[in-house]
Parts: structure tokens; C-alpha cells; sequence
């Protein structure tokens, strides 16, 4: 019997024993047991690596599988020794799936084969109608073709430019070598429709009830965050598994044992839980401000609403606020709060528009603006918010100015600000009188949580609080925003490589490693920083160059020696040559001598202090500074005492300088 067959025989014994328990599967059978079982052989189909093994095609497992299981079952990519392993409860029809996809391929590229293992796990959306049948192919095609294929077919879904449709999945059908009338009889065949639902099944025991949703050795991270999220955990998993290689732990028991330290078992909830409110009813605080409104002063109900133009969850939650509008009348009130999402690129140009109507025509205007944006079919570019201004008889030109000036931006970075104060991370995101509810959810459950409010409302009025006030009273009792963390970090050294404002009273301790290309990403937004804050913000270059980086230990001391022989200045330049191509390419010896050539430095010098390691005390000095802090990844950032993570966007690291701005005066 041949390996494919095998191999199909060993997914059908597994999906069986995935439906009914969390067991590591059995072995792969032989093909005695094979022709015994009665199992479909895979049809043939084109191999997705001519020269691959069993092992390699289906990435079986090793030993224990630890809580989130990865078996011959999954579509992976990456060596199964990988000592990181990110799981993902993916679905095809979801756009955040889709952006994710882009973001799982950057890591990919990023850390390579050997050191990073994406591994596919199937959670179609109920209210996503072509996702579990895209799913159910896709399983079909991994069985038929192996993981080759699956990946032709996954990538050509998540990078085509519509949304899921049968004619793109016929397209992403073809290149993966698969005709669409195949896909039936695959589908029966291989078992795929009950590997999807085990999939679901798992799914539903790891606590998943939305996609993306990530497990990075077992640490959970939900929804389609920034790549730099995902490398600060990536990167501490590393040196993590290294840590336990160091112990003698084998490669194959890495994924499973860290995945058992780090997996927190999803809260048990009563049965009347409520399992897409947040946070069990807590009362956050979320004021109104200016923001545009919908609804009297006087409403019993006040639901902010957090939401981005280009979203489609929000477009298909509007007809359900409209509903909720009319059903309740002037005992519901609804508050607009912009939160562009940064993958979104139309959603800051149609907030400005719709902020622009109501700066020319008054608050009617902006809800007008706003109900045409959000309309299923609306376009968002250049063009068509032309075409809504002038359908609304706005100044077109004040228009266009107001939107390439981005002549609103700090209200709309404000109403940001305040969505991560919030923890409101996607959108459409809903506080009701300052109760969580995350999502386009169904009527039903914005209505439960409207009568329950309305009921306490009645009750504060019948006691004495006028109705104009209820909003103010509830949100007088409720739980303001944690602050930023803080880390105690000694200074930096005198006469350590700083740029900015000498006397600022913001000082921005930045953590970095010159092989890490988020920190070069980052490097550019401290300059954004500088800028945004003049006279006011310093930041003082740290190094913590990461052990799996092995370059960057030489080339941060090659960095320090330019500042040895160029001062500041030197430094710099240094610095930008080295993350202008953030690679071992640009790193290594040679390279490191050709940069020093070009900046005019000393190269007997600098040979020297490279092969005698002149300033490694200097960096090792900086990298246990970090270490103190807790800082392990990269890059970090210490910002009065106050700590970000990452490459964060502009937006987060202006609102942490203003709070220390705010306390320093």
C-alpha cells in the first residue's frame, strides 16, 4: 500500500478517536492493519512533495501532545521539531482570519522553518454561511494532495482581493491541483466533514469561541493581532525551549511540554452565563464627551458604540442598533466613538469625512455622513466620500482638505486612546451604561442586557436621580482604566547613545536588538516621537541583543565602538546602516566592516574592538537591565517607568508620553 494510503487510513482512525476524547491518537498503522480497516485509500492526486516522507507530509506528534494537540491530521508548516508552535483556530471566511494569514507569513519569513511551526485548526463561524463547507474542501484537498496543496488553497482564499465566494474558492481549488467537481466525492472520502468537527469540538474545550484565535506554545492570544505581539511571545517561547534544551529535554517533547506550562484552562461559567459579555457585568468608565449622539440627554440607556467604517461586523450590526433605536425609543441613547483599525486604510479618511460633516453642518450631518458610510454596499475611497459630501451638500473642497490634512485627528486618536484604556481592541465594540458586549452580536443579546439597565434606571429615578443625570450616577460607580505597567530601570550610563530633547522630561529607555526587525520598525516611530513632542521626549538607545539573534550581540558592540570612535553622531549612523536591512546579511563581519568603512572609522581600531569584544561588558550591562525589568523581548520600550511592548503603533506610545508629561509638570 502506498505512503498516501497510509496516510489516509492513519487520519480516519484519528479523526475517530478526536470526536470521542482529548487522547494522544494511536500510531500510524502499518499496511497489514491498513488493508484490514476498511478505510478509503486517498485517490490519486499531485503529491505535494514528490521526496517527502510519511513524517514530513503529515507532521505526527511526539508523545504526549499536551493541551492543545497537534497531530498527522493538521496542515502544518515548519519542522515539527520547531521549538515554537503556534496553533491557530482559523476560519475562511472571517476578514481578521484573512489579515492574520498575511501576518502568520511575515513571522514565517521572519524566523524561519527550523525555529517556527504554524499549524491549522478549523473553526468555521455559525453566521459565516460558506466557511464550513471551505473548510470541509480544504480537508478534502489536504488528504487528497497533502500539505502543499492545503497551503495553495489557504493562501489564494486569504490573499485574494474579494471576499470568500464559490468563485474564489474554484480558484484556490485549481491551484491547488484540485478540479471543483473532485471536491464531493473527496470530501465523503477522506472524512473531512468529521475533522472539522473535531476540530470545533477542540476548540470548544480550549475555551475558543471566535477566530483568530492563536495558541503559541499554549499561550492564548485572540484575534488578528500586530506581528509584534506575536513575536514578543514567539521570542520568549524561544528562549524558553532553549532553556529546557539546555536541561536535556529533547526537541520532539519541547512543543508538548511547554504548551502544558503555558495553557490556562478556560474559567468554568455558570450555566446562565452570558458567554459574550467580557467581563460579567462590570461597569467600565466610559464617558460621552463630545461625541456625536443619537438620542436624548434624558435616555434611561446610554450605548457608546466603538466602530471602524471598513469593518464589515460593523456594517452588519448597524441594521440591529437601528432596531434597537426603534424598539426603545427615548429610553435609548447611542454615542459614536471612532476606532480605525491600523490594517484598515479607509476607515481614518471616512472618519474624517463624517467628523467634517458635523464641524460644517451640526450633528444631523454626521449621522447622515455616517448611515451612508456604513450602508453594505458603500465604497471608501477617494472618489466616493466625494460623492457622499456632495450628496450632502458639504463643502467638497473643505472636504478634501479636511482629509488629506487629517484635520481630526486628535479626536479621533483621542476616541482610540480611550478604546485601549478600555481594552476594546476590535471593533464593533459596545459599552451599555458601561457594560461590555463585544462584537455584531444577535438582537437577543443586546436586549437582555437594555432591559436589565432600564429596570436599574427606573429604580434610580423612583429614588430620586433625575433621568438626565442616570448616565452620570452609574458612571460615578464605575471601574476607571488600569494604568500602564511600570518597571524600576536604572539609568543609562552617562555618555550612553541618546537622541532628542538633552534636557526633555520624557525619557524613552528603548530596549533593542539589531537583528529584530520590529525593532527597526520601532526605531522609525521613536523618531515620529520626537517629533510629535518637541523639546520634550528623549530616548536613550539600551541594547538587548536576544541569544537566538546571533548576530546581534557582535553588531551592537559594533555600534558602541562607533560611538568609541564617532560619539553620537557615529552611533547613529551606525545604527541606521545596521536596521536599514535588519538581517544576518547586513550583520555579519564583512558587513559590519564595510558599515564602519563607509562612516570613516578607524578600521584597525574597530577590527580590535570587535575580536576583543571591547564593549561587550557595555551591552551585557543594558541586556541585565532589561532583565531586572522583566523585559525579555524586543523591542521594549520604559517610558518614565511606564512599559510598552513592542512596535507598537504611534497612537499608543503619544499616549503614555502625554501621562508622563502629565505627571512630570
Amino acid at each position: 500500500m502506498s505512503r498516501r494510503a497510509i496516510a489516509a487510513v492513519a487520519w480516519l482512525s484519528l479523526l475517530f478517536v478526536l470526536a470521542c476524547s482529548s487522547a494522544l491518537p494511536p500510531p500510524p498503522p502499518d499496511a497489514s492493519q491498513a488493508k484490514s480497516s476498511g478505510a478509503p485509500a486517498r485517490q490519486p492526486g499531485p503529491a505535494a512533495d514528490p521526496g517527502a516522507t510519511l513524517d514530513d507530509e503529515v507532521m505526527v506528534a511526539d508523545g504526549d501532545p499536551g493541551p492543545v494537540p497537534v497531530t498527522r491530521a493538521d496542515p502544518a508548516r515548519g519542522s515539527r521539531l520547531a521549538p515554537v508552535t503556534i496553533v491557530v483556530f482559523s476560519d475562511f471566511e472571517c476578514p481578521f482570519c484573512k489579515h492574520l494569514g498575511g501576518t502568520l507569513r511575515q513571522l514565517e519569513q521572519r524566523y524561519g522553518a527550523e525555529r517556527l511551526r504554524v499549524v491549522w485548526k478549523n473553526f468555521p463561524l455559525a453566521f459565516h454561511k460558506q466557511a464550513r463547507p471551505t473548510a470541509e474542501a480544504a480537508m478534502a484537498v489536504f488528504a487528497h494532495a497533502g500539505p502543499r496543496a492545503f497551503w495553495a488553497f489557504h493562501d489564494a482564499i486569504f490573499t485574494a482581493d474579494e471576499r470568500l465566494s464559490p468563485e474564489v474558492q474554484a480558484t484556490a481549488l485549481r491551484r491547488a491541483g484540485v478540479t471543483p467537481g473532485q471536491i464531493p466525492q473527496l470530501v465523503q472520502q477522506s472524512g473531512a466533514a468529521q475533522k472539522v468537527a473535531a476540530d470545533m469540538a477542540l476548540a470548544g474545550r480550549l475555551g475558543v469561541n471566535g477566530t483568530p484565535a492563536s495558541f503559541i506554545n499554549g499561550v492564548l492570544l485572540v484575534g488578528a493581532q500586530p506581528a509584534e505581539r506575536f513575536a514578543e511571545i514567539i521570542d520568549a517561547q524561544l528562549a524558553a525551549a532553549q532553556a529546557l534544551r539546555a536541561e536535556g529535554t529533547p526537541p520532539e517533547k519541547i512543543y508538548a511540554a511547554l504548551a502544558k506550562k503555558n495553557f490556562a484552562p478556560p474559567a468554568e461559567e455558570p450555566d446562565d452565563a452570558d458567554d459574550e459579555e467580557s467581563d460579567g457585568g462590570v461597569v467600565h468608565l466610559v464617558p460621552v464627551g463630545d461625541s456625536p449622539v443619537r438620542g436624548a440627554d434624558t435616555a434611561l440607556v446610554t450605548m457608546v458604540l466603538f466602530s471602524d467604517y471598513q469593518c464589515p461586523f460593523c456594517r452588519r450590526v448597524t441594521p440591529t442598533v437601528e432596531k434597537l433605536r426603534a424598539q426603545y425609543g427615548d429610553k435609548l441613547r447611542v454615542v459614536w466613538k471612532d476606532h480605525p483599525l491600523p490594517f484598515h486604510p479607509r476607515a481614518e479618511p471616512a472618519a474624517e469625512l463624517a467628523r467634517e460633516a458635523r464641524a460644517q453642518k451640526g450633528n444631523d450631518a454626521f449621522w447622515q455622513a455616517n448611515d451612508r458610510l456604513l450602508a453594505s454596499e458603500a465604497a471608501l475611497d477617494d472618489a466616493a466620500l466625494e460623492a457622499v459630501a456632495a450628496d450632502l451638500r458639504l463643502n467638497v473642497n473643505a472636504v478634501k482638505r479636511a482629509v488629506a490634512s487629517h484635520k481630526h485627528a486628535a479626536k479621533i486618536e483621542a476616541d482610540v486612546d480611550l478604546a485601549d484604556d478600555l481594552g476594546a481592541q476590535g471593533t464593533p465594540h459596545f459599552f451599555i451604561n458601561g457594560r461590555s458586549l463585544v462584537g455584531a452580536q444577535p438582537i437577543e443579546k443586546f436586549q437582555a442586557i437594555i432591559d436589565e439597565e432600564i429596570a436599574k434606571a427606573e429604580a434610580m429615578v423612583v429614588a430620586g436621580t433625575p433621568r438626565a443625570k442616570v448616565y452620570e450616577a452609574i458612571q460615578k460607580q464605575a471601574v476607571p482604566p488600569a494604568p500602564p505597567p511600570k518597571v524600576s530601570v536604572p539609568p543609562a550610563p552617562k555618555g550612553h547613545p541618546s537622541k532628542g530633547a538633552a534636557a526633555g522630561k520624557v525619557v524613552i529607555q528603548a530596549f533593542s536588538d539589531f537583528q529584530c526587525p520590529f525593532c527597526a520598525r520601532a526605531a522609525a516611530t521613536m523618531d515620529e516621537l520626537i517629533k510629535a513632542f518637541p523639546g520634550k521626549v528623549r530616548v536613550v538607545y539600551r541594547h538587548l541583543p536576544l541569544p537566538f539573534h546571533p548576530e546581534a550581540q557582535l553588531a551592537a558592540e559594533a555600534a558602541m565602538e562607533a560611538l568609541a570612535q564617532k560619539g553620537p553622531a557615529g552611533f547613529w549612523k551606525m545604527h541606521d546602516l545596521l536596521f536599514k536591512v535588519s538581517d544576518a546579511s547586513n550583520l555579519d563581519r564583512a558587513a559590519l566592516e564595510q558599515h564602519a568603512a563607509s562612516l570613516g572609522l578607524d578600521a584597525a581600531r574597530f577590527a580590535k574592538a570587535l575580536d576583543e569584544h571591547t564593549h561587550r561588558a557595555a551591552v551585557e550591562a543594558d541586556a541585565q537591565a532589561a532583565r531586572s525589568a522583566g523585559i525579555t523581548g524586543t523591542p521594549g520600550f520604559v517610558i518614565n517607568g511606564y512599559l510598552v511592548s513592542g512596535a507598537q503603533p504611534l497612537a499608543k506610545f503619544k499616549k503614555v508620553v502625554r501621562r508622563a508629561l502629565n505627571e512630570a509638570n
